[in-house]
């Protein structure tokens, strides 16, 4: 188990409170720029912090966490719900790590022993502790900031998830990672990255879009997914995989997707057009050749096969590797067939907007299987772990 000491957040949440008096009996915070916050937002909140990698008792619920405030440029969100994804318990235990080589579930219980903590993050740098995570936020603008115009308060919106550094391509800025994400009742982030969504949906149905959609859509766009082509997608039931099975067929593709046989009936109904149970034999199943683009999220040592099944000049694009990230590779395979690869964590902007714009034209529809109170964290986590879900998992905080 690895520990840091806390230092301060990217939204000033562990430095000290200001306050301004109004009369002899009503105390409202003030923002670093002097925008008066809502009275009714309290100076504190309840949150989930990560002290430590390691298991589950590295998360910790807090009813005494100061509430950030918005800087410049940024909007301060009241979090309706945030999504649970492969990415928390992943930085959560330290998987990143080169050190590690097995699946994900491999160390959530307890971590990993004698864990470096620098290399333990996507982004190859140490965690800064305590950390709020939490990739996915639903949330209401209930104050702005220096330069962010008022009129975006009130607004529902939906947080991107991998930000893009301002001066440095392909380097990103992971909301619940680099900075506070939504596992609290407030959060701040970048004005420019909180996308006002105008739908009819549920705060929890939103809250399951901003990082497996993403995610999955940017796979798709990286590997020019186009009408009529076949795409196979391994991982199909979980948040990731189901975005894709839809996303994909938004797109025109005839989709084969890969999960355990209890879920075919629930993948089929997200619009998958052939279903292959988990493990079997993919060139016995779907054969040799037979598909243009393979969207994997598994890895592990079956992966072989999922080149075999790549037509000549077929597309393969990756984003995780919940059976474990050591893989074989023989590169004959890779030139005589001309395959080309896409590691895909960097997203375009467009990514995101594209997303919204689906969503607003109910071009697609999350499924989420349970959701929890963010108190019940632990809970969520184990039952993610478990994978006995078609889709999301959320997490609500207290109002």
């Amino acid at each position: 188990m690895i520990a840091i000491s806390p230092i301060s957040h990217l939204c000033g949440t562990h430095q000290t409170a200001r306050f301004v008096a109004l009369s002899i009996v009503t105390v409202i915070p003030m923002n670093p720029t002097n925008h008066p916050i809502d009275a009714t937002t309290p100076a504190t909140m309840k949150g989930v912090q990560l002290i430590g990698h390691g298991g589950l008792d590295q998360l910790v619920y807090r009813e005494d966490i100061p509430t950030p405030q918005p800087k410049k440029g940024e909007v301060l969100l009241k979090v309706l719900a945030a999504g649970v994804n492969n990415t928390d318990i992943n930085t959560r235990i330290g998987w990143y790590s080169k050190q590690v080589t097995g699946d994900t579930n491999s160390g959530a219980d307890q971590g990993y022993d004698e864990l470096d903590a620098t290399t333990a993050t996507w982004s190859g740098s140490a965690l800064q502790l305590p950390r709020i995570q939490g990739a996915d936020v639903c949330g209401e603008v209930i104050a702005v900031g220096t330069g962010v115009s008022s009129e975006r308060i009130g607004e529902r919106v939906l947080v991107r998830t991998m930000q893009q550094h301002p001066t440095k391509p392909f380097v990103c800025i992971t909301f619940g990672s680099e900075y506070d994400g939504g596992f609290a009742q407030y959060t701040c982030a970048l004005s420019n990255e909180a996308y006002a969504v105008n739908t009819p949906w549920s705060d929890v149905e939103l809250a399951s879009i901003p990082c497996a959609y993403s995610t999955a859509e940017n796979m798709l766009h990286r590997a020019g997914l186009k009408p009529g082509e076949r795409v196979l997608i391994t991982g199909a039931s979980g948040g990731v995989g189901s975005a894709a099975v839809q996303l994909a067929k938004r797109r025109g593709a005839y989709v084969i997707a890969v999960a355990g046989v209890t879920k075919h009936d629930d993948v089929k109904a997200l619009g998958a057009d052939q279903l292959v149970a988990r493990g079997d034999d993919l060139v016995a199943a779907i054969g040799a050749d037979a598909v243009d683009v393979v969207v994997d999220l598994v890895a592990g040592p079956d992966w072989p096969q999922l080149l075999d099944v790549l037509r000549r000049g077929g597309r393969y694009a990756t984003s995780g590797a919940i059976a474990g990230p050591m893989v074989e590779l023989d590169v004959r395979t890779l030139y005589l067939k001309d395959l080309t690869f896409f590691g895909c964590t960097y997203q375009d902007h467009i990514v995101f907007t594209n997303l919204v714009s689906y969503i607003e034209a109910e071009e697609i529809r999350p499924v989420v299987a349970h959701s929890y109170p963010l108190k019940q964290i632990h809970q969520a986590q184990t039952d993610f772990l478990n994978k006995g879900f078609t889709g999301k998992l959320v997490l609500i905080p207290e109002a």
